[in-house]
């Protein structure tokens, strides 16, 4: 039933979050190394956007760093594994009465549609980088704190010096072999979002510690209304999750917060 509804939750759930702080704190690697990914494909086609000569330096940073972590391990067929699998789940919903066979295609298609994209991926996932010899010559410098002025690097100056539809054509052309991975892990994060109800939760004095006795998650979701000046700091393990809120000054240093919070708790989990 989850998926079928799925798009009008993820609407009505776009509205409340803008009133609201999400926090979303991993419970193993595999979904850490996910998060991380998704925040970076944001802020390089963010930046890709624009038109300065700053925005686009950016830009390539962070497909350099999309290449470091998609390259850490086997995630191609880690993806392809977990879309198959959630592709069986949605089959076995196929002639429910209750279930929207439109919703229901929609989504099989989409999984397919990432799935087969992934698999057409040639080789490793930063192969191509690494055979381009003026990428890596800027990869190499960037590591070097201000290792990337124009007496260092003449031709990438000139680069960022053509119109930036040029240096938008060229930007495009480096993430385009890894915008199947982001398609892929969209989707599974997506389904991993939608898979939990929130509970309500009250921080006594700024604590709260949950016993899980037993209760698997791959992820956990607060949601802390936007006008409270609280942040969570958050730790767990297979036994207990702890939060601890705090309430910054105007250095935004942490400090224990005195009061009660209220907040909402998700634990997902595909």
């Amino acid at each position: 039933m989850r998926f079928a509804r799925e798009s009008v939750r993820i609407a009505r759930l776009h509205i409340n979050d803008l009133r609201v702080i999400i926090y979303e704190y991993p419970l193993n690697e595999r979904i850490r190394t996910l998060l991380r990914l998704e925040d970076l494909y944001d802020k390089a086609l963010h930046f890709m956007a624009a038109d300065a000569q700053e925005d686009h330096h950016v830009a390539l940073l962070m497909i350099f760093e999309i290449l470091e972590v998609a390259g850490r391990a086997d995630l191609k067929f880690d993806l392809i594994q977990e879309l198959e699998r959630q592709r069986q789940t949605l089959l076995s919903f196929r002639n429910n009465p209750d279930i929207s066979e439109e919703a229901l295609s929609g989504a099989l298609y989409e999984i397919e549609q990432a799935s087969v994209l992934m698999l057409a991926m040639p080789g490793k996932i930063s192969q191509y980088l690494r055979e381009n010899d003026w990428l890596m010559s800027i990869k190499n410098r960037a590591t070097i704190p201000g290792g990337v002025c124009e007496f260092d690097l003449p031709a990438y100056h000139y680069w960022l010096h053509r119109d930036p539809e040029q240096r938008r054509s060229g930007l495009n052309g480096w993430l385009e072999p890894i915008l199947p991975i982001r398609a892929g892990l969209s989707i599974v994060l997506r389904l991993l979002r939608a898979s939990g109800r929130s509970e309500v939760q009250m921080a006594a004095h700024g604590a709260f510690q949950l016993m899980l006795a037993g209760r698997t998650a791959q992820m956990v979701r607060l949601r802390v209304p936007r006008g409270d000046p609280y942040i969570p700091e958050i730790s767990a393990n297979k036994y207990a999750l702890n939060i601890r809120f705090t309430a910054p000054d105007g250095d935004l240093r942490p400090r224990q917060a005195d009061a009660d919070v209220s907040f909402e708790l998700t634990f997902c989990n595909l």
